[in-house]
């Protein structure tokens, strides 16, 4: 079988070794893994995640009369955290995530980056969506990249044209530089093609499944009073969020058209 998520580390390793843009990306603190998504079904093919940002300032949700506008009741004071990701010794700042078998089968057809590449093949599609997730990586290397206007004050949308300009430019970069393709032939096949030519398709991901490290609220340890007493304070649920992965939360899923199953045992991230 082919392991998806593997072969998308090795050419991410590749194309910051190729594209200075992209030099800043320290690949031994990324990790890559799978999660499901049907190909017929509307959604993200990938995502990128930031597992290292600090602790939120201490905030609280609040209600208000709709007739009058006063408050009348808000949570307990919270702060959001980051989940702590470590594989052995080494602590992991970003995951990036891909839908399959919905990934492997993006195409040009009906996109709007399709301008950006009259006369490429589909497949590379799927290169630029890669490209696409790691130019999210701030080059600070916490957070997700800013994108800012033009007056320099930041944009609350995660993209502008220009952002779509520049990965494109990557793309071609990455391709102009004569890669080996051996890494990123496996791009060329759509999943039911990879699935007949390899005997499967399995990936990286997250026990339990379908969940993964993401941001978590945590009630804060110095909780103000309430100045008014007509205020009342609703308690935040607490509920039972893991806060610390590691390898063994790691285990190896094949990925089928309709669905997925755990294949490997806790642990094993790769395949035989």
């Amino acid at each position: 079988m082919i392991n998806y998520t593997e072969r998308i580390a090795l050419l991410v390793d590749d194309l910051v070794a190729r594209v200075p843009a992209l030099s800043y990306i320290d690949t031994s603190r990324l990790l890559v893994f799978a999660r499901f998504g049907r190909s017929q079904a509307d959604g993200a093919y990938a995502t990128c995640h930031c597992v290292n940002l600090p602790p939120s300032e201490p905030g609280y949700y609040f209600w208000r009369d709709r007739r009058t506008g006063r408050v009348t009741r808000r949570s307990e004071w919270f702060v959001t955290k980051s989940p702590i990701v470590q594989l052995g010794p080494r602590p992991i700042d970003f995951l990036i995530s891909f839908c399959l078998p919905r990934f492997c089968d993006q195409t040009f057809a009906r996109s709007r980056k399709s301008a950006l590449y009259p006369d490429a093949e589909p497949w590379v599609a799927k290169l630029d969506t890669i490209v696409h997730e790691l130019y999210h990586i701030d080059p600070g290397g916490c957070g997700i990249r800013k994108i800012l206007r033009a007056d320099g004050s930041v944009s609350p949308h995660a993209h502008s044209p220009a952002f779509f300009r520049e990965v494109s430019r990557m793309v071609h970069e990455y391709l102009a530089s004569r890669p080996n393709p051996l890494a990123y032939d496996f791009l060329q096949y759509d999943f039911q093609e990879l699935a007949r030519r390899f005997g499967g398709v399995v990936g990286t991901s997250f026990r339990p499944f379908p969940s993964f490290p993401q941001r978590y609220v945590e009630v804060a340890p110095d909780q103000p009073g309430e100045a008014d007493p007509s205020v009342r304070v609703e308690p935040i649920k607490r509920s039972a969020v893991q806060t610390r992965f590691t390898s063994d939360d790691l285990h190896v899923r094949e990925f089928m058209a309709e669905t997925s199953r755990r294949l490997v045992a806790k642990g094993q991230h790769r395949a035989a």
